[in-house]
């Protein structure tokens, strides 16, 4: 591993706030963010990634590329479900491996926008159409995760399956990136240059003080976890790994841009715990989200933004 790049991603500033999020809660400090600051700032970086995607594919146009990665992107959204959900079937319950093959089928939007800063640290490009693929790789996993528990949980209730799929489509990260791309796509681009010091120059800054609260969150799920053994928490690095390795290594027969490819790397090594959490609220109330929530957020995520990243990366210039 290029050991220059895993240093300077561990000393990157909005990954020392995330760190600081950590120490904090375990000195049981009374450091928080309120809530409603919370919920703009995720709102921004939504709103902030999905303009700048509209706009970067507005002057980048659609060709077939572009067009095979979404195909690529919403297929490998319901495969991953698929095999994992009989690895966790060994040691887990229908409802919590359904659950969990669900998350991790599915992206995170915040992983996604720490390997957005990632990239522009080692000022590499990615097309805007990425935002996109990320969108569509939400909905396919939470699909396949329903199907599989209803399939095996006799108790499940089918009349669930529109609610959940409704719900998938319509929360709000999903919203705001989808609808920030489609107003950054057809803006005027004059009028778009307007806002570019929002949507560019206080990024940085407002994605630390969010890592710093993800950072608290971890480091309280981390704590609820650890009761549910190794096996858990050999799948939250293992498998995100390969997904993110494997994904890296084949997009290299199909995708030119080195940037392109590491995001694809990264959104396959990603976990839900934003979308899939509520989305399995209505379909496997069974399933412990003490669980499943934790190994996203408590072990794959720090995993993805410390070691995985330099790790896709160093796949996708191998190949």
């Amino acid at each position: 591993m290029d050991f220059q790049i895993l240093i300077s991603n561990l000393t990157n500033p909005t990954l020392l706030f995330f760190v600081l999020g950590i120490v904090a809660t375990l000195l049981k400090s009374d450091l928080e963010i309120p809530s409603t600051t919370s919920k703009f700032i995720t709102l921004y970086l939504f709103f902030s990634i999905g303009f700048r995607g509209g706009q970067e594919l507005a002057h980048s146009g659609i060709n077939m590329e572009i067009l095979y990665s979404l195909i690529f992107a919403m297929v490998i959204s319901a495969l991953i479900p698929l095999y994992t959900y009989y690895i966790l079937r060994r040691k887990l319950s229908v409802s919590d491996s359904g659950a969990i093959a669900a998350a991790y089928g599915s992206v995170s939007a915040v992983t996604f926008v720490a390997a957005v800063s990632f990239l522009e640290a080692q000022q590499i490009n990615f097309g805007g159409h990425m935002v996109a693929v990320m969108a569509l790789m939400e909905s396919p996993a939470i699909i396949i995760g329903v199907i599989l528990i209803m399939q095996y949980e006799r108790s499940s209730s089918q009349a669930k399956l529109g609610e959940v799929l409704k719900h998938s489509i319509t929360n709000s990260s999903v919203l705001m990136i989808l609808g920030s791309l489609v107003i950054g796509l057809i803006a005027d681009t004059k009028q778009a240059a307007g806002i570019t010091p929002f949507t560019t120059d206080i990024f940085k800054g407002f994605l630390a003080i969010f890592l710093l609260e993800m950072g608290m969150i971890t480091a309280r799920r981390f704590a609820a976890f650890r009761k549910q053994g190794w096996f858990a928490f050999l799948f939250a690095i293992v498998i995100p790994m390969i997904n993110g390795c494997l994904v890296g290594w084949l997009t290299g027969y199909f995708i030119t841009s080195p940037g392109n490819r590491f995001i694809f790397a990264v959104l396959a090594a990603s976990a839900s715990y934003i979308a899939v959490p509520a989305a399995m609220r209505l379909a496997a109330p069974k399933a412990d989200p003490g669980l499943y929530i934790p190994m996203a957020i408590g072990v794959t995520f720090p995993f993805n933004i410390t070691i995985g990243m330099p790790l896709y990366l160093l796949i996708v210039e191998m190949t």
